[in-house]
């Protein structure tokens, strides 16, 4: 089981910085740099929900799942 996070591509579509979009979100750079690069292991839900709505996506345009067995 893989989890991808595709933050890094939403972001470049949308134009906009990764400094504004922690800023809009509420997290540090940091943290946002770990979640674009998978080096995180939860997302709280609040986070999830406000990179939604700062992005203009759904959850699942952010993670994909995919099965190691294939």
């Amino acid at each position: 089981m893989t989890i991808t996070v595709n933050l890094s591509v939403l972001i470049a579509r949308k134009g906009i910085t990764s400094k504004e979009l922690s800023r809009l979100v509420g997290i540090n750079e940091q943290n946002l740099s770990l979640l674009k690069n998978g080096k995180i292991k939860g997302i709280r839900l609040e986070t999830l929900n406000q990179l939604c709505k700062h992005l203009g996506c759904q959850p699942g345009d952010i993670l994909s799942y995919e099965d190691d067995d294939q």
